[in-house]
């Protein structure tokens, strides 16, 4: 004769099954919802838990799997019918803080004086020039140089209402390219004296409470190192990938090391598009044809090779690059050797982006727990 179940049966059953948060069974606090079926031998039915954070949610399954068939019988059908339930639904997902931003590409050094928010200024200008839309944030938070290199120290920031409601910061614009920086928010001839959380919300403002609009490339230039603001940025954004920014010479390029190792660590995780080596040879003006390796020669290259990813650029140093930084025209504008160098580099990066987005998946926000 065929053995019959019935719910108290699986009940029973079920109350030698401790919860281990609290060590009580898990019928008498509760965590066994009222939806107990039984057709023939299959049983099925939900374990509820507070939130869906909780360690114990597979563990508990299996224990619960394993009471039955002890206390119940082997030719119980139980493996895999139980459901999950909880009391707390999980945080909806944030979305996305950029939805028509089609590439975010941040630029960075493993050391500071290498010229990475020279490199990303005269990128997100060279970029616009070739007719894309691009924006540039200026997320160095204590060491802000955007507004000058873009000749915008004095320039306020104004307020826009959309039609949602929202009043949103709108971003400069100059070059043809919008940017934001918190040198537009603060006194320029102060430091900026924060703690890491009040510079983290300060870089999210500047993120989610901006009116972007429309862009094909949204150029962030990263604080040199690595550092909180790093992991605000990669938790914030999903970054379709990182251009480090380095020198020739061999102390730059171990820093430059580490922050390639960073982005390629299995916890961020963002694509390497290249390495740019600046102030690559010294070229004097009056001697356009010569070039003079102060800094060492080829370190950049090298270092690319070594890695395996690609070298983007070499960029001279020359005066006149120094000089369109202070001024607030970014060298890029002038028909030289120099400029040339930047327009060249926008479409090294421009080819790098398409073959990362034509073979690997788009990046994901990174989370970390505790």
């Amino acid at each position: 004769m065929e053995k019959r179940l019935y719910p108290k049966l699986i009940l029973d059953a079920l109350s030698h099954v401790r919860y281990p948060g609290t060590g009580k069974d898990i019928v008498s606090s509760g965590m066994v919802e009222d939806d107990i079926r039984i057709d023939g031998m299959k049983v099925s039915f939900s374990l509820i838990f507070d939130k869906p954070t909780d360690p114990f949610v597979k563990s508990l399954v299996k224990s619960a799997e394993a009471a039955i068939k002890t206390y119940v019988g082997e030719e119980v059908d139980i493996t895999g019918n139980i459901a999950i339930k909880f009391r707390t639904a999980a945080p909806a997902k944030p979305a996305n803080p950029l939805p028509d931003v089609k590439n975010i590409i941040g630029v960075s050094s493993g050391k500071g004086g290498v010229g990475k928010s020279t490199i990303a200024v005269n990128l997100a200008v060279s970029l616009a020039q070739l007719g894309y839309k691009v924006g540039l944030l200026d997320a160095d938070i204590f060491g802000p140089s955007a507004p000058k290199m873009f000749g915008l120290e004095d320039a306020p920031v104004y307020m826009v209402q959309k039609d949602d409601g929202r009043n949103l910061i709108s971003p400069l614009e100059k070059f043809g390219v919008k940017v934001l920086s918190i040198g537009f928010l603060v006194d320029k001839d102060q430091a900026v004296l924060w703690r890491g959380g009040m510079a983290s919300n300060a870089l999210k403002q500047l993120i989610t409470e901006a009116d972007w609009g429309e862009l094909d490339y949204f150029i962030i230039d990263m604080p040199p190192g690595t550092s909180d603001i790093h992991l605000t940025l990669v938790q914030t954004l999903a970054i379709t990938g990182a251009i480090v920014v380095t020198t020739p010479q061999d102390v730059a390029l171990a820093d430059a090391r580490k922050g390639v190792s960073m982005f390629q660590s299995d916890k961020v995780n963002v694509p390497i598009l290249g390495i740019v080596e600046n102030m690559s040879w010294f070229t004097p003006a009056a001697h356009p044809d010569e070039r003079y390796y102060i800094f060492g020669r080829d370190g950049g290259k090298n270092l690319a090779e070594k890695l395996g990813v690609a070298l983007l650029g070499q960029i001279p140093l020359v005066a006149s690059i120094c000089k369109g930084g202070d001024d607030g025209v970014p060298v890029t504008l002038q028909n030289s050797i120099s400029g040339a160098a930047f327009i060249e580099l926008a479409r090294q990066v421009a080819a790098a982006t398409d073959r990362r987005n034509n073979t690997l998946p788009p990046t994901h926000k990174v989370e970390f727990t505790n």
